[in-house]
């Protein structure tokens, strides 16, 4: 399996199956394949894998694109601006990621429920209570918003963010939630009440663009109801 990057703001994954190899994404998420893929909808991972997913934001199906003879490709493109980070997971290796940022991966990498293990985090880190696990071993791909800086965090050090620009990360990394510090930075500072708190070691992705900011920055120019 070999994979090519396309694109700036809007990028595709182009994915080369040989004969037999097969890859599975979220119903929808193809864009374009040749002949010799076949499609196969399923519940992967059956009624409670499927309930999995949906409760950390995923769809109930997922599609298998598997190669039925010789080469073929399928590709895959973003939603929204943004960068394709592809990952080659080894067995039992694991990333945590946020709800919609999975895009595609190997058949051999699970997709499961993540919960916050603190409330704070839970209830006030951006996401809600469940993310996403992905666990290899094999090639995984996800889709993140905006340009994505990485940080290989120390044992002990500490990155405070705005929730939303937490994007990926390794399992070791703590995520927790502090609230600002000060009454003036709370009600004047413009970041709201709480601020997550990433803790080293381990690896953790940074999107410049939340979708959740996007949204917001667009709201002023969308029509006004006539009513």
């Amino acid at each position: 399996m070999e994979h090519t990057i396309r694109g700036t703001v809007m990028q595709s994954a182009e994915i080369t199956l040989n004969e037999g190899e097969a890859v599975y994404t979220e119903a929808g998420g193809m864009s374009w394949m040749t002949a010799n893929i076949d499609m196969d909808t399923n519940m992967k991972g059956g009624l409670m894998g499927a309930l999995q997913r949906a409760v950390s934001g995923e769809s109930l199906f997922m599609t298998t694109y598997r190669c039925n003879a010789g080469t073929g490709f399928v590709t895959f493109t973003t939603e929204t601006p943004g960068k394709i980070v592809p990952m080659e997971l080894a067995a039992g290796q694991s990333l945590i990621c946020q709800r919609d940022a999975f895009m595609v991966a190997d058949e051999g990498v699970t997709l499961e429920m993540h919960m916050h293990k603190k409330l704070g985090a839970a209830f006030f880190g951006g996401e809600g209570i469940f993310m996403q696990k992905v666990t290899g071993p094999g090639p995984a791909f996800f889709e993140l918003a905006g340009e994505i800086v990485e940080y290989n965090l120390e044992a002990g050090q500490v990155l405070k963010v705005d929730p939303g620009h937490v994007a990926l990360m390794d399992p070791t990394v703590d995520f927790d939630i502090s609230m600002v510090p000060g009454i003036k930075n709370i009600f004047l500072g413009g970041e709201g009440l709480f601020l997550a708190q990433v803790t080293g070691p381990g690896r953790v992705w940074l999107q410049s663009m939340p979708l959740s900011s996007l949204a917001a920055r667009l709201i002023p120019y969308l029509p006004k109801s006539r009513d």
